[in-house]
């Protein structure tokens, strides 16, 4: 038998990437790096309880309320608890805004990051067996180390991140993230436990045909995001909405799209998170060619006010948000 065809390579590992990625640089600490692995192994572990919730009994509601307001599901706690622990334990992080958790989680005053994070997105759809995810941001704080970590260095506008990813939880589960050169995907090995290298430097399509929206609130939009959907229908785009942000965002990613969460009637300042949510997705959307904005100006120059601050959000493929930008300023322009 050919010996080639023995022991084929299975690919770059995460692990492998990210100490390639910092011998790159000689100023490099290691630090943001065992960052990314801390984050990775706890995406592991809540791939696991996800793919066995059924089993151990952790679908369904916990029974309480976020700081959002909103049902509590038994994995959002998990999750929570598995990405603490995990920033806790590796050692890198000075403190943790999270999703579930109304103040900041102080963890060791030594270290320069700050993660701010959703640990589990679309959790409502747990129980119906759809895609989730996990989205993470990291900022480097302004305080001086050694000192308790304050509120600037946690309100930070989207510019300052050092690094965004999210983790995917689907047909496969895989992990994405930015440092600001490229972005790269990788795909959760399960047989030997480890996520290899599978999008190398990925790209969205400048333009794409594929829109994404809750219409079930079409009546509690603003007009020129009405226009805009009434034109999506009319040029024949395919609607495709998940309910779970990082699922349709990714795939909006690959294959070219638009996602829109306008402001409601009953969210007048829109519903998604902008630290935790909007800032990293808008890293990841723009250096992979895509563009993100609250309708008004640039995602990631927004000056946070608020640990949990929302914001509308629309980010995609570059040319159509332009397009939809454009019935913004047809609106105002009538308006006035």
């Amino acid at each position: 038998m050919n010996k080639s065809k023995l022991g084929l390579p299975i690919g770059t590992t995460l692990d492998r990437f990210i100490k390639q990625k910092e011998d790159e640089f000689s100023s490099a600490t290691g630090e943001l790096s065992q960052l990314l692995r801390d984050i990775a192994l706890a995406g592991k572990i809540v791939n696991k309880e996800v793919n066995k919730s059924g089993l151990l009994d952790i679908t369904g509601g916990f029974g309480e309320k976020n700081v959002q307001g909103e049902d509590q599901q038994k994995l959002d706690v998990v999750a929570d608890i598995r990405f603490t622990r995990a920033l806790k334990n590796g050692g890198m992080t000075c403190a943790v805004v999270s999703e579930e958790e109304q103040e900041i989680i102080h963890l060791n005053p030594n270290c320069r990051y700050v993660v701010a994070i959703d640990p589990l997105d679309g959790s409502s759809n747990i129980d119906v067996n759809v895609s989730i995810g996990t989205i993470f941001s990291i900022y480097k704080r302004i305080s001086p180390v050694g000192g308790p970590v304050q509120e600037e260095d946690v309100l930070q506008k989207g510019t300052e991140q050092v690094a965004a990813g999210y983790i995917l939880y689907g047909s496969s589960t895989m992990l994405v993230y930015t440092t600001g050169r490229g972005v790269h995907g990788f795909t959760l090995e399960p047989s030997i436990g480890e996520f290899v290298l599978s999008h190398d430097h990925m790209t969205c399509p400048t333009d794409g045909n594929i829109y994404s929206i809750n219409e079930g609130n079409y009546f509690s939009f603003d007009e020129w995001v009405r226009e805009y959907i009434d034109d999506c229908k009319k040029k024949g785009m395919t609607a495709r909405y998940i309910g779970s942000l990082v699922a349709d965002f990714h795939r909006n990613m690959m294959k070219g799209g638009i996602y829109l969460y306008p402001n409601t009637e009953k969210a007048p300042n829109g519903k998604l998170r902008l630290l935790y949510e909007c800032n990293a997705l808008a890293f990841i959307a723009e250096q992979s060619g895509g563009v993100a904005t609250n309708g008004k100006e640039r995602i990631m120059d927004i000056q946070p006010t608020a640990f949990h601050q929302r914001s509308p959000l629309y980010l995609g493929s570059s040319k159509m948000v332009d397009y939809a930008m454009t019935f913004v300023k047809a609106d105002i322009s009538d308006v006035s």
